[in-house]
């Protein structure tokens, strides 16, 4: 809403991969942009119960963060009067303020009075501005309401600032103290840049729009001013080169997100719930402040299944989590490793409904490379948004300090995040340790990851990052190839579409116990994440014909032999031999951007056939 105005909606889950804080959101007549989360109504959002998750969060933002929420819903539909539940929504604002009115090419900011807000109070996507008694650009015609749209320049830098195009500046080629009315124009059949123009009616002044985009752009835009549009603050001292942007490039905003698969982590039901909402918990006194609690709990529709324990059994076990026995589950805030230790348990815990699984045999064929196969008949995923860069995505590291820099999404320290959770099912394979490291010990295999890590270097070296960190490894390679391999399998035969399969990679070697597998799962916010169709391919007599068909489809690419004998140091790309015609997948479903994959690793290719996993 923009001063109470509705004039649009999205889906909640939009609000953390695609319109958070910060964003731009493109709508039929009007652009607008999402505000701070210190300008929600946090009391309408509600929270979500996943201590590792918020123990990572607040390893990023800080100990002050007390919560992760949903984004707030409206619940009720008023047909014929407007009333409070109206207003429930997400703050946005106008953004770019600078409009272009389609009949005469008028260009000026909406809040100086040339152009006026309509809107159908019970039509939010009939919203927009006009222009009042436009009389078109040559001035003759009888005045109309003509419609003003967004201007399709802004300017962006690396460090997450987000900034009106400079018009004045860039058509006067500096400052001036000409305040002449713009207008923007086309003088071409397309709409290159090349083609668009900007002019004062004062002055004559004009100039083409391709000079505000590459080498030219450096040379005839200012420096950026450090401002934070979505929080009304300007940042001092930034020297980050301000560069054109268009409204609606995908480089404008990327998220940075956590998320955690909600596991059990103990075996007694009542235990883990007391978990899950220990903030809820903590610092009660006595048995009857406990049935107080739950009973509030009961009320508010939060923790469902509490109430099926009385107030001494939940006394006990807070009794005992503050003796200590279980300390370190709580307060890791580390996210793979807890979901490694349950995910390889012989018979992993039940948690109805979030978790509920049953462990198969691996499939004929492939006993000596798979150790275990774990079908996930239900799971849940809780995602949090932590923050925000633009230009560059984020970087996939543990260190603060290599990775790009993320912009807040509130004034201040936030005090609580955006968060949601998904419901779905997916399918956990192992793979045999000792097969790993044996081929990891292979001189071939480490000539493909040496060549993996030029690419690595030459590609960090390009974004000035060190060189050194960052690397996952050929273990990770391999894996995170394999997952792809068999994403790609599933989609043609599960039913869901492809970009709601999504992958885990855990090959973390620097633990007690190293890690080799993979989980593919669903995760969608409505029913399709639940259908059934993906545990039911996970049986043996059905996995081992779709990892074999994929192995088999993974020998030759379409774009061989360009594709096997890709080399990442001659281009500082992250991968090897691998493309989109033969193992890229959505970028909703892959957890590093289509990078580190290798399907030489897998199985022989037309450029090497030594390295491969899979004789």
């Amino acid at each position: 809403m923009t001063d109470k105005t509705p004039v649009g909606e999205i889906r909640p889950s939009q609000l953390l991969w695609t319109y958070g804080p910060g964003a731009l959101i493109d709508l039929p007549n009007l652009s607008v942009i999402t505000l701070g989360t210190d300008r929600w109504e946090k009391e309408r959002c509600l929270p979500i119960e996943e201590a590792r998750l918020l123990s990572a969060v607040r390893s990023v933002l800080g100990p002050q963060v007390d919560s992760l929420r949903m984004p707030p819903l409206k619940k009720s539909e008023n047909g014929g009067r407007r009333t409070a539940e109206d207003y429930i929504g997400v703050p946005v604002r106008p953004f770019p303020r600078w409009l272009r009115c389609v009949k005469c090419g008028l260009l000026s900011e909406y809040d100086i009075g040339l152009f006026e807000l309509k809107e159908v109070w019970n039509r939010p996507d009939l919203a927009r501005f006009v222009h009042k008694g436009c009389t078109g650009s040559k001035g003759d015609k009888r005045p109309t309401d003509a419609d003003a749209v967004p201007a399709r320049f802004l300017v962006a830098c690396r460090n997450g600032h987000l900034d009106d195009f400079p018009w004045h500046y860039f058509v006067h080629r500096g400052i001036s103290d000409c305040r002449g009315r713009l207008r923007f124009y086309e003088s071409g059949a397309s709409l290159q840049t090349e083609n668009l123009w900007v002019k004062c009616d004062q002055c004559g002044a004009s100039r083409n729009m391709a000079q505000a985009f590459g080498q030219s752009g450096k040379e005839n835009l200012p420096g950026c001013r450090g401002r934070h549009a979505h929080l009304d603050t300007f940042d001092e001292g930034c020297e980050e080169e301000a560069r054109a942007v268009l409204l609606g490039a995908t480089n404008s905003w990327f998220p940075v997100t956590l998320s955690a698969l909600a596991i059990p982590l103990v075996d007694d039901p009542v235990s883990q719930l007391v978990m899950d909402d220990w903030e809820s918990f903590e610092d009660l006194e006595s048995v009857d402040e406990v049935r107080v609690v739950v009973r509030q709990l009961k009320k508010k529709g939060m923790l469902p299944g509490i109430e099926k324990y009385s107030p001494e059994e939940i006394w006990k076990v807070i009794e005992d989590r503050r003796g200590g026995a279980s300390d370190e589950m709580v307060t890791e805030s580390d996210i793979k490793g807890p979901e490694w230790q349950v995910l390889t348990t012989p018979k992993p815990p039940t948690d109805y409904p979030h978790f509920m699984s049953s462990p198969v045999d691996p499939p004929k064929g492939f006993e000596r490379y798979l150790s275990g196969v774990l079908l996930l008949e239900r799971l849940r995923e809780v995602n949090a948004l932590l923050g925000f860069t633009r230009v560059e995505a984020p970087e996939e590291s543990s260190d603060p300090d290599e990775s790009a820099p993320m912009a807040s999404l509130c004034r201040g320290k936030p005090q609580w995040v955006p968060a949601n959770q998904v419901h779905g099912e997916g399918i956990f394979l192992r793979f045999d340790e000792t097969i790993v490291e044996a081929w990891e010990s292979k001189a071939e295999v480490q000539v493909v990851d040496r060549m993996l890590f030029d690419g690595h270097r030459g590609w960090r070296n390009a974004r000035r990052l060190n060189p050194n960190k960052g690397y996952p490894g050929v273990r990770y390679a391999m894996l995170h190839t394999f997952a792809h391999l068999l994403i790609r399998e599933l989609a043609l035969e599960c039913g869901y579409n492809a970009a709601s399969i999504r992958e885990r990679i855990y090959a973390d070697v620097g633990g007690e116990e190293p890690q080799a597998g993979i989980l593919i799962y669903t995760a969608a916010a409505d029913s399709d994440g639940t259908l059934g169709g993906l545990v039911d391919l996970g049986r043996p007599e059905n996995l081992g014909r779709l990892i074999e068909q994929a192995l088999n489809r993974a020998r030759v690419c379409s774009s061989d032999p360009l594709c096997s004998e890709h080399d990442p140091k001659n281009d500082r790309s992250l991968h090897g031999a691998s493309c989109h015609a033969c193992s890229f997948v959505a970028e909703t479903s892959c957890e590093r951007g289509n990078r580190y994959l290798d399907r030489s690793l897998l199985v022989p290719t037309l450029d090497r056939n030594d390295a491969a996993f899979f004789d």
